[in-house]
């Protein structure tokens, strides 16, 4: 089983958004195989707490334009260094980039196929992580 059609078009969303505030090192994972709570990963990254939170932002205004789809739970946004949003679907970890390294989330997730993902080279000159 792979991920669905909606969390793939959310997951594209999001990452669009997070490159629009120049977040780094957007990566989608399908971890629908390993977890039956969600399809998909988004993970990115920020050099200071101000731009975490910026992206969460950025994140949860085009998923409610775009998919009219709104977080089940936001949690971490009081510190900003790593901010999950959770829309079901769709779980995005929005991190600092020291936590990102500390945590290596994509190592322990490794087994799982990518989600493509479109250029992020836009606006946000984001790059994509694999």
């Amino acid at each position: 089983m792979t991920a669905t059609a909606e969390a793939v078009a959310l997951a594209r969303t999001a990452a669009l958004a997070a490159s629009d505030k120049k977040a780094v090192d957007v990566l989608a994972v399908d971890v629908s195989e390993q977890l039956v709570i969600t399809d998909v990963f988004l993970l990115c990254s920020a050099p200071n707490e101000r731009q975490v939170l910026a992206i969460v932002d950025e994140i949860e205004d085009r998923a409610r334009q775009k998919h009219q789809a709104k977080p089940l739970r936001r949690e971490g946004a009081k510190e900003g260094r790593w901010v999950l949003l959770d829309f079901g679907d769709v779980v995005v970890h929005a991190m600092h980039e020291e936590d990102r390294g500390f945590y290596a989330l994509e190592r322990l997730w490794k087994d799982c196929p990518l989600v493509e993902l479109p250029d992020l080279d836009g606006p946000g000159a984001a790059k994509a992580g694999a």
